[in-house]
């Protein structure tokens, strides 16, 4: 018999019981549905972090205390500190020739009010350097400057959802307008434009607040300040002058910092320098460890929908015994009644498979729907992996009915009531 026979009789056995063909599909349909769904979401994260990790530049290494690499409770015990002569040195074209522009930041998180409303949110102390290194220019108002800076003024630049949920939702104009931050007043001078999403240190982007620096160190956190009474920073952006001088700048900050710190030759360093490709390869090893994880778990409910298929194609056999003794005296061979078998357990996954892509595809859209800054990616790869998968579940839980079927005595078929 013909391949195409064949699935003609595949097609005609299974809608004689059409619901119970539905009922069958259903677990590859959820199966693949979630499988899509997943591993959309997934490829999404993976853009988002990659989109807000990039929106900072492709030329910035980010220089932090401590060794992040050294793990011990020792080196926990004697993580190092920067300061903000170590940012302004690195800030010196004698010292790291390869860096153009470095912006120092201290993060911690503080209390802001504005009339009767309080919102905890992160605080930054930054320089005016930050809006350039950063990219992080302000949609309405001004930025921190330099006179700031150096006059400790008590000025304020606040993200866009700061913005809205102290002024906006109260019919308040944000600039000019007085705010507290830990009991302290300062004026609004900016808001930031809006970037979504939480990318990079300092958390939600849009959901900050920055003074100037000098002004944090006096006013907000004097408590960040080493023995000797000098200013610590939590970060320092360098900015590179080319993308592909982004390892030596690297080493001459390392270079720079260990001399510094008095660093011994044999001993680690007490900072750490990271490159933004470092990071990207990081959160995407993270995201794509979590995609597959995700799209294992959703893959459980194909194995369920495969115990389901096989659980009716036996069901099949035994109710088509007659028929497949008759077919088996007018010559059919084993092979037939095997691939008879195969056909109508793949089209059943298959069928289930192409309804599961359009639920998926379905689900990944209305997750974008649900969260703005995110959106889910329906790949190729994913739609090939689903269908494909769901397809060898069919032909592995139909091997044993169709197996079985093909072995029946014709005689002792004939006989079967």
């Amino acid at each position: 018999m013909h391949l195409v026979e064949q699935l003609r009789v595949a097609l005609r056995a299974l809608s004689v019981n059409k619901l119970r063909a539905a009922l069958t599909m259903l677990g590859i349909i959820i199966g693949v549905g979630a499988v899509i769904t997943l591993m959309s979401v997934g490829q999404g994260v993976q853009k988002l972090v990659t989109d807000q990790l990039q929106s900072i530049g492709t030329n910035i290494l980010f220089v932090v205390p401590g060794n992040l690499s050294d793990t011990s409770v020792q080196a926990q015990r004697s993580a190092g500190q920067m300061t903000l002569a170590d940012a302004q040195a690195i800030g010196d074209p004698f010292n790291v020739p390869d860096v153009v522009a470095v912006a120092p930041e201290l993060m911690s998180s503080a209390d802001v009010s504005y009339g009767k409303k309080t919102v905890r949110v992160s605080t930054s102390g930054v320089t005016s350097a930050y809006e350039t290194v950063r990219n992080f220019p302000v949609d309405e108002g001004r930025f921190i400057s330099d006179n700031d800076v150096s006059s400790k003024a008590r000025v304020a630049v606040i993200g866009s959802r700061i913005a809205e949920r102290l002024y906006t939702q109260q019919g308040a104009y944000p600039i000019g307008a007085t705010i507290k931050i830990n009991n302290i007043l300062f004026k609004v001078v900016g808001v930031l434009q809006s970037k979504g999403g939480s990318g990079g240190p300092g958390g939600n982007q849009d959901e900050t607040v920055m003074v100037p620096l000098s002004t944090a160190h006096s006013r907000l956190f004097p408590r960040f300040h080493n023995s000797r009474g000098e200013g610590l920073v939590s970060v320092t952006y360098a900015q590179v002058v080319t993308e592909d001088r982004m390892d030596a700048a690297a080493n001459e900050i390392s270079a720079l910092l260990r001399q510094r710190h008095g660093i011994k030759f044999e001993d680690e360093d007490d900072f750490t320098v990271i490159n933004q490709r470092d990071l990207l390869s990081i959160f995407g090893q993270i995201t794509g460890a979590l995609t597959v994880f995700l799209g294992a778990i959703a893959g459980i409910s194909l194995l369920v929908g495969g115990i389901g298929i096989m659980n009716i194609m036996l069901v099949s056999v035994t109710e088509r015994t007659r028929e497949i003794g008759l077919r088996k005296a007018v010559g059919a061979k084993r092979r037939d009644i095997l691939l008879q078998f195969l056909i109508e357990s793949v089209v059943l996954s298959l069928i289930g498979g192409v309804l599961g892509i359009m639920l998926g595809a379905t689900g990944a859209f209305a997750i974008s729907k649900l969260q703005s800054s995110l959106t889910a990616v329906v790949t190729p790869q994913a739609v090939v992996l689903a269908t494909g998968f769901s397809a060898a579940v069919g032909l592995f839980f139909g091997i044993y009915p169709a197996t079985r079927a093909a072995r029946l005595n014709p005689i002792e078929a004939l006989r079967y009531e």
